[in-house]
């Protein structure tokens, strides 16, 4: 830059007095701006980057760990390079939620994952227990119980049903002090990195029990249910193992292991061995000894499963390529987003008028989607920028989020707001066990996840685990009756937790036929299935 101002010596003697003192003074005054323009540039380009990384990495040091671990939800030490979605989902891609965990449920994760790793697979304790197992003494389990107790989840029905059920399952782990070993036989290990530290949650291949499994019914004669009917219960002998049974047609004998004199007995038994098809959380809430330790482990009672989800799931690393590509090309740099799941349980599901005019009328009467404007208002609305919505549609069937492109493509909206409408997949069949089909459903649960607002379907599984993991109160889409469109077309939920879509009767305590959803203030009926279904929400 000195070159710019250099004059030739003789010039320079030439001029006057004056004129010397007047160029000098102008050409000192602008090396001196030179200078603090270049260091003003140079400070800004500093705090502007500090800024940004201080936005990215928090405000300081221990706000940065509070978001990377969820408010100690999480526990440091694993390998993040081997499951990239454990510290980053909570950080990237959603917004921080509003619900945090309990300082005592924290406190509690901790010691269940001290008493899985003392207990785990692998472990003394392990074998034992299974040499136990394998006794042919029918009371051997009260001779030695050993300290060491589990409950065996076992995979049965779709992702939804299985994402819902383990957490459950996991959830009373928790309240009894047991271990939880998930079968591996299906594709658990494909969808989600291992989320205990130092040891594995996977039932090794070689238990015991593992071929006889598969054939446990209700009538098997060491399911509870069936146990209780025939008066097969002893005080003075303790089984190796019980089956629960827990599916959406199980009789209330199987749904009420969880009462208190029920546990009684179930609490001795070494093994438990479930399956389940349905969210059975809000039935712990009947027992009064539970209730006490549930109030403390989360007292927004709305929030079980949200908490239980970001603890227990973190997407392999690649169904989180899944998530994150779909993510940067279709929602990242819209101003708002909007998930709509849409599922229809018929015989003969598929594309249906009446389920999109629903989709339409939901979204337009909710102020989630504009209408369409007169073709005449085209001219008027693109006098400025207009902002991006980004709706993301999951369904088997494609044609929902075609319809949905092509009206906002070829008519304006009345807001003037552009409109990108995306749908990851479009499967037409329900493949599950079909490892890539089970990825592209966990990636999709978890980009509706990310929205800002979601509507699903009613009795959906797919979509309770989507809003719920999301910290999102969904529109549900009321079941259609025959071929016509619902009015109201849907309802806004008050909880985000998850529907128990086929609870007992009656709680522990209560008259038989009494409502279970009138027993306690924050256990009431689900919007989407009034008349029997059960769903946590704090007290209004």
């Amino acid at each position: 830059m000195y070159h710019i101002f250099q004059i030739s010596g003789d010039v320079f003697r030439a001029l006057g007095l004056k004129i010397k003192i007047l160029i000098t003074v102008i050409f000192s005054g602008l090396l001196i701006g030179s200078v603090i323009l270049l260091t003003t540039s140079t400070f800004s380009n500093n705090f502007n980057d500090q800024l940004l990384d201080a936005t990215l990495n928090g405000s300081s040091e221990s706000e940065t760990l509070h978001d990377k671990f969820i408010g100690g939800l999480l526990k440091p030490g694993f390998d993040e390079g081997s499951c990239v979605s454990r510290y980053t989902q909570s950080l990237l891609y959603r917004k921080p939620s509003p619900y945090k965990p309990s300082p005592y449920l924290v406190s509690k994760l901790r010691s269940y994952e001290k008493l899985h790793k003392r207990c785990g697979p692998g472990t003394k304790a392990y074998k034992k227990a299974t040499k136990n197992l394998g006794h042919d003494d029918e009371n051997y389990a009260s001779i030695s119980v050993g300290k060491c107790r589990y409950i065996v989840w076992v995979a049965v029905y779709g992702l939804g049903n299985r994402i819902l059920t383990l957490a459950s399952v996991f959830l009373y782990a928790l309240l009894t002090n047991r271990v939880v070993l998930v079968d591996q036989s299906k594709d658990i290990s494909d969808l989600f990195c291992e989320p205990f530290p130092g040891t594995s949650w996977l039932l090794p291949r070689d238990f015991p029990l593992m071929k006889q499994i598969d054939g446990y019914n209700k009538e098997y004669s060491r399911c509870y249910g069936t146990m209780l009917n025939n008066h097969a219960i002893s005080t003075n002998s303790t089984p190796r193992h019980l089956y629960l049974y827990i599916l959406h047609d199980s009789r209330d004998e199987d749904k009420m292991f969880f009462c208190t004199k029920d546990q009684d007995m179930i609490d001795k038994v070494p093994w438990l061995i479930v399956k389940a098809n349905v969210y059975f959380v809000p039935s712990l809430w009947f027992n009064p000894t539970f209730q006490t330790e549930l109030m403390k482990l989360f007292p927004q009672k709305e929030a079980v499963f949200h908490h239980l989800a970001r603890y227990l799931y973190h997407p392999t690393n690649q169904v989180w390529g899944m998530i994150t590509r779909h993510y940067h090309a279709h929602l990242a740099r819209a101003d708002e987003t909007l998930g709509i799941q849409i599922r229809v349980f018929r015989k003969d599901a598929g594309y249906f008028q009446h389920v999109m005019d629903q989709i339409v009328s939901c979204t337009q009467r909710a102020k989630l989607l504009p209408e369409l404007a007169a073709q005449e208002e085209t001219q008027a609305n693109m006098t400025y920028t207009p902002k991006v919505k980004a709706v993301l549609v999951t369904s088997l069937y494609p044609e929902y989020s075609d319809n949905l492109k092509n009206m906002f493509w070829e008519r304006p909206s009345s807001t003037g707001e552009i409109i990108e409408v995306s749908q990851p997949s479009g499967e037409r069949v329900q493949q599950t066990d079909k490892k890539l089909h089970d990825q592209k459903a966990l990636a999709e649960m978890y980009l509706l996840s990310l929205t800002d607002n979601i509507v699903t379907s009613a009795w959906s599984t797919f979509g309770y685990v989507s809003y719920s993991i999301g910290g999102l109160k969904p529109w549900l889409l009321h079941t259609p009756r025959g071929n016509k469109t619902p009015d109201p077309p849907c309802v806004r939920s008050t909880s985000m937790e998850p529907c128990y879509l086929t609870p007992p009767s009656h709680g522990c305590d209560a008259d038989w036929g009494k409502n279970s959803g009138k027993i306690f203030p924050f256990v009431k009926s689900c919007e989407d299935v009034v008349y029997s279904g059960l769903k946590l929400h704090d007290e209004l």
